[in-house]
């Protein structure tokens, strides 16, 4: 007989629910990469939308001194022709910022409300509703070039809408996974986990800038059919815990040959059974002649009256204990440590989401380069993101301090952002180099901060094992984050006008508040002579 194939070894060694739990994994990874992937050709395409004519503009001078083709250059347009109308204005930046805010502001909104929705819907059904009106809303943005519409209302309601559906993602997720991973090595599982957020980010980018300059529409409709196809994939897979799998257990475990059976007769004459239990805990049979019995415990018909057929085995039967209730948004707000990291979120999502939608831009003014290569160039700050957000979790694992991992990170990304600024001028090699390290700087706290600590405090031990608190949590933690998501963007439009020095001023500052709001936990955590991962701010689970 032939040897087993080492792979195959492999395969067979892992049990049904590491199947399963890797199956969670990986589906989840792929959902919220979808998420992010029809987020990101809004930012690759703004160059598009107002395009830089100065090469048009030499060209004409150039031909209007030769004085050869001085009438005749129909094509040469001004600055304000060569852009998509309403977005050749001089105030274009602004325009431009109002459609960052308009999406993200009603995401901050709608995601108060999606997470206290989501504990109360089964979470498959929420995500593919929300995933596949996501996709038909990215699509409509992109029909906005493909029909030639020019109005800044409908791109904005567009974006309104689309906010508000796409926050029916990040609390089902975390969710979900958290239902399924421990807190054991959960910084480490769920670094590696989120980055899935760049993912989405870098093919995003990819997959916008591959149409960029020829159809600026397919950049939207492309990633808006990818995650309306995911959503048909989370109907058809997801699995939201591993309790759901107990019932298919049930009917493949069901033996197919037929039960032993005797006739019925009854005990002592009496053939009317009655099921009896006691504080939910203890089962079995009272039969009608025990009248005191009847009066102590709860009992109800088993079998008729008339003559059955029943198992030889005594059937036990244990009723089920009522579900808690889904947690309050203000019993959420009182667990330690929710509103320092919500607000600390607040200003780190501000500098990860300002450069999310802005860096193409600033890349294509600062380096002189088209927008296909500066959406390429801006994926490096999404692997630099990466690479700081496992590395957060690792280390944070290691040290069982949350809150100091992210203090340090957040402490060593301002002066970091301020030598982007100045090396950013000094050619494509410095660029590469700072794009990397500042994408694991700022995103490396926000990542930790929606993922393992949002885990941590929705499983905290003063909710004495409520499980229906998770989705609300993260929906505020990330919830407050989306408003500063909602205000980076915004703020740039407008202070970019007076020169990107003003724009990298204001994310410093942030990257300090957020560092402020952290102190107090720190102070505990390094005051602390326990080890455990999550002692500091005791988010173990209960």
């Amino acid at each position: 007989m032939a040897a087993i194939p080492p792979g195959i070894r492999l395969l067979v060694s892992f049990d049904r629910d590491q199947w399963y739990r890797a199956l969670t994994f990986i589906l989840t990874f792929l959902l919220y990469t979808s998420f992010h992937l029809s987020r990101k050709p809004i930012s690759i395409v703004k160059s598009e939308l107002h395009k830089n004519c100065s090469s048009v503009h030499e060209l004409a001078t150039i031909a209007a001194g030769s004085g050869s083709l001085q009438p005749s250059l129909p094509s040469l347009r001004t600055d304000m022709d060569c852009s998509w109308k309403p977005f050749d204005k001089r105030n274009y930046k602004q325009l431009l910022g109002a459609m960052d805010y308009s999406f993200l502001c009603a995401y901050a909104v709608g995601m108060y409300l999606s997470g206290i929705i989501g504990e109360r819907l089964p979470i498959r059904l929420y995500l593919t509703f929300g995933m596949v009106t996501s996709g038909l809303f990215t699509c409509l943005f992109g029909l906005g070039y493909v029909y030639n519409i020019h109005s800044l209302s409908f791109y904005v309601v567009v974006q309104v809408a689309n906010g508000l559906v796409q926050t029916t993602g990040w609390p089902s997720v975390v969710t979900c996974i958290s239902n399924w991973f421990g807190k054991g090595r959960r910084g480490l599982i769920m670094g590696l986990w989120n980055s899935h957020t760049s993912v989405g980010n870098i093919l995003g980018s990819l997959i916008a800038g591959y149409w960029v300059s020829s159809n600026w529409g397919m950049s939207f409709i492309v990633p808006g059919l990818i995650i309306a196809f995911m959503g048909i994939v989370c109907y058809l897979f997801l699995i939201e815990h591993p309790n759901d799998l107990k019932s298919v257990y049930a009917q493949n475990s069901s033996p197919t040959t037929s039960v032993p059976t005797k006739s019925w007769n009854g005990v002592n004459g009496h053939t009317e059974v009655y099921l009896q239990y006691k504080d939910n805990k203890q089962a079995g049979y009272n039969y009608k002649d025990s009248v005191q019995n009847r009066k102590s415990y709860d009992t109800e018909l088993l079998l008729p009256r008339d003559s059955v057929c029943v198992p030889v085995q005594p059937v036990v039967v244990v009723k089920r204990e009522s579900e808690p209730s889904a947690i309050s948004f203000m019993g959420a707000l009182r667990i330690p440590g929710v509103i320092e990291f919500s607000l600390c979120l607040l200003f780190a999502k501000l500098v990860s989401y300002t450069f999310l939608f802005w860096l193409p831009l600033y890349i294509t003014k600062a380096a002189h380069l088209d927008a296909k290569k500066a959406g390429d160039l801006s994926t490096l700050f999404d692997v630099g993101g990466i690479v700081g957000g496992i590395l957060a979790g690792v280390i944070s694992d290691k040290l069982g301090k949350r809150a100091t991992t992210c203090a340090v990170m957040l402490l060593l990304a301002a002066p970091t952002l301020y030598g982007f600024s100045m090396i950013s001028e000094f050619g494509l090699g410095p660029t590469i180099g700072m794009l990397l390290v500042c994408g694991g700087l700022v995103n490396g706290p926000y990542s930790l901060i929606t993922t393992a600590v949002s885990a941590d405090l929705g499983t905290h031990k003063s909710l004495k094992g409520n499980a229906r608190a998770l989705s609300t949590v993260t929906a505020i933690i990330d919830g407050t984050g989306s408003v500063g998501a909602a205000l980076g963007p915004l703020l740039a439009g407008v202070l970019s006008a007076g020169g990107w020095d003003q724009v990298f001023y204001m994310l410093m500052t942030a990257d300090f508040f957020a560092l402020l709001l952290l102190l107090r936990l720190v102070s505990k955590e390094l005051a602390s002579s326990k080890s455990h991962p999550i002692s500091a701010v005791e988010l173990k689970e209960h």
